[in-house]
């Protein structure tokens, strides 16, 4: 037998799936994280599953990993001290930025300047340049980097960054001073800007370069630290990382690359989710991901992730591709609280994490969190995680009536409201990446995961219009799954600043094909069979003398004189879809070109669940017990998810429960079960 396995580490847990090659059985385990050090969360679940599955380590050859530790890194200003070598006369590149600063209306007045991943004392310029054209105008002085590079590494920079104006255009003095570096310090971590973004932009180049130095010690740390205390386990297995972009990288190429990863968790629980709409025949989602921390929702067209160039992270904008996720501080953990000046209820951003977690997890907690408020009302029964975890009641109640009594309302209605808010802030950050980009959510299924999500997706929906709802098996480690099914990716790019008018669709074919010629190389260095390689091929473009571009796929094969009207076409659809109106008489203009290798991973074999001799579900029934809402107690069934088959309906209100989350089913709602066992939400009338 021959097993894969998906790890994800979250804010509050570690969640793993095991899956057998040959028959797609599974296993599941959900663990509490260990913030401190991650590694130690997910040694405690591998050796947790491997008993459960009767799996021996070496049965597993391969893992794939969804990791926040960048992130962490980042957010905690817990990175590396980075040295920067930049050219000559550009030493206060990190410092002078972008002229934007954030909202509102003089914003600017009250504006924190973060410091940047590389400070001042610690940048160096060195004695070359290049034109923009690619043209040496004055050599390397190996003289002089020798001692810029000695006096940076002396004086205690732990990994240092090569960022010169236009490698872009020719990245010949990036590795000769990368060479030198590497002649004076063998192993020392060097990133060289033209090796993570071949792209002009001196500043955006930069400081995702640096970024990439600021995480790198941490994340190579990590990945050394896991991969030995894997393989003392008896696990050889190799150690694919998530990109950002919901792709996977190697190991090895997350040391050098660690910045690709800087969204690795996020990209899971996509990837996962178009695994799971896909298959269930519904291609265009809104993800819901609602963890213990925080709430992460994307958009999905056709199959596919919506995906940005650039992301925002912490104080940054980190330009490298990533899944277009939007996140809130609104997770089964975040803190119901009510301001003294304000006396309106809010709940979040803070959290109360996995320790000490809710008041209802009996470890400590006091402060009322979205989960007791659940607890308070109903939709989360008393025992969680299959009857492993018991939940404290009273101790619930008594954190939401602190809630209660600061707005003169009974523990219910308190509760009740907190539940209010959170959904609102929910919706409006799915409104965000639908409604303000363009598109109509309820021409979009809503697919809930993480362990909270399905007990909230029922109400979002129904604010937001999109059905179906559709909770996958095991929603809570549905990260996890999603590591299991992505592909390899990788992207090869190049500046080409010309309008579409002046350049021969020829000269666009060549240098396309050029960069589809280096991902191929690339899938063949991965290992990566002929019948599983893809590559696809996009154009930035924008109108002439605009700041910022739009990515258009294009297929290669067809590209013509004639077709080349169609990309720009579609532009100016996308370009009316984002932001309301197209320019039409304006030139457009390419910026950049794009080749993506994709290496396909074959998927899992499926397993259907069993078929319902009818629609009725009462065999499925565990218990009844009262939900509070509206202002009333409502009889309310509770059913086994294990025991509920295909076709089977069960009519709202209605709690189903399983291992690791607890999907909740309001009243005029139906939930039906499909051949692949995820629970489909509908309005009884879509006039409702």
């Amino acid at each position: 037998m021959s097993y894969r396995l998906g790890v994800d580490v979250g804010g509050t847990f570690t969640d793993l799936m095991l899956v057998r090659n040959e028959d797609g059985a599974s296993n599941r385990v959900k663990t509490p994280s260990t913030p401190a050090d991650p590694s130690q969360g997910v040694l405690v679940g591998v050796k947790r599953i491997l008993e459960e599955s009767g799996a021996s380590p070496e049965e597993v050859t391969s893992i794939m990993h969804g990791t926040t530790v960048a992130t962490n890194a980042v957010l905690e200003s817990k990175g590396a001290r980075v040295g920067l070598i930049t050219t000559e006369g550009f030493g206060q590149i990190l410092h002078l930025a972008r002229s934007q600063t954030p909202g509102p209306l003089a914003g600017w007045m009250i504006m924190i300047k973060p410091d940047p991943p590389a400070a001042l004392e610690d940048t160096r310029e060195a004695h070359e340049r290049m034109s923009a054209k690619g043209e040496v105008v004055k050599p390397v002085d190996p003289a002089q980097i020798k001692k810029i590079v000695t006096d940076l590494v002396e004086s205690g920079t732990e990994s240092l960054t090569v960022s010169l104006i236009n490698s872009y255009a020719n990245d010949a003095h990036e590795k000769q001073i990368g060479a030198i570096i590497q002649e004076l310090y063998p192993g020392f971590p060097v990133t060289l800007s033209s090796d993570v973004l071949p792209e002009f932009r001196e500043y955006e180049r930069t400081v995702t370069a640096c970024m990439n130095s600021y995480v790198r010690p941490k994340v190579g740390g990590y990945l050394s630290n896991l991969s030995s205390s894997l393989a003392d386990m008896g696990v050889a297995a190799g150690l694919n990382i998530l990109r950002s972009d919901a792709g996977l990288m190697t190991s090895e190429v997350t040391q050098e690359k660690p910045v690709y990863g800087i969204l690795s968790g996020p990209a899971g629980g996509v990837a996962g989710a178009l695994e799971v709409s896909t298959r269930a025949g519904y291609n265009d989602i809104l993800v819901f991901d609602m963890g213990g921390t925080s709430t992460d929702v994307a958009l999905c067209q056709n199959g596919q992730p919506g995906l940005a160039r650039e992301t925002e992270l912490g104080h940054f904008r980190v330009k490298v591709p990533s899944v277009n996720v939007h996140s809130v501080g609104a997770g089964g953990g975040s803190i119901a609280h009510v301001p003294e000046i304000t006396k309106a209820l809010r709940v979040g951003p803070e959290s109360a994490g996995a320790d000490p977690g809710p008041a209802c997890y009996g470890k400590g907690g006091t402060a009322p969190a979205v989960s007791d408020a659940n607890v308070v009302v109903g939709h989360l029964p008393p025992k969680i995680l299959g009857g492993e975890m018991e939940l404290d009641v009273e101790a619930a109640k008594t954190a939401v009536s602190t809630v209660g009594d600061a707005l003169g309302l009974d523990v219910h209605q308190a509760a009740a409201g907190i539940l209010d808010i959170v959904n609102e802030n929910m919706a409006g950050a799915l409104r965000l990446v639908s409604v303000q980009r363009g598109y109509d959510p309820r021409d979009f299924a809503l697919v809930a995961f993480g362990g909270a999500g399905p007990m909230h997706a029922n109400a979002v929906a129904a604010l937001m219009g999109s059905y179906p709802v559709i909770v996958p098996p095991a929603p809570g480690v549905l990260c996890a799954e999603g590591d299991l099914v992505a592909d390899f990716r990788e992207e090869f790019s190049r500046t080409f600043i010309r309008t579409v008018e002046s350049v021969e669709t020829s000269e666009v074919v060549e240098i396309l094909e050029g960069l589809g010629k280096e991902a191929t190389v690339w899938l063949e260095r991965e290992g990566i069979e002929d019948d599983r390689r893809v590559l696809t091929y996009n154009v930035d473009l924008r109108y002439l003398r605009q700041g910022y571009e739009i990515p258009v796929e294009v297929n290669l094969a067809e590209l013509t004189e004639a077709s080349k009207e169609l990309f720009v076409e579609r532009f100016n659809e996308l370009h009316e879809q984002y932001y309301g109106y197209r320019m039409e008489g304006t030139a457009c203009e390419i910026v950049n070109l794009r080749a993506v290798g994709i290496g396909r991973v074959p998927d899992p074999p499926v397993r259907e669940a069993a078929t319902a001799e009818s629609p009725d579900a009462s065999a499925a029934v565990v218990d009844e017990h009262e939900i509070y809402r509206n202002g009333e107690w409502i009889p309310t069934k509770i059913y086994d998810r294990a025991k509920l088959k295909t076709g089977n309906k069960v009519p709202g209100p209605a709690i189903i429960t399983e291992f690791d989350s607890t999907t909740v089913v309001l009243s005029g709602f139906t939930a039906e079960i499909d051949r692949y066992a995820n629970i489909l939400i509908n309005p009884n009338s879509r006039e409702e």
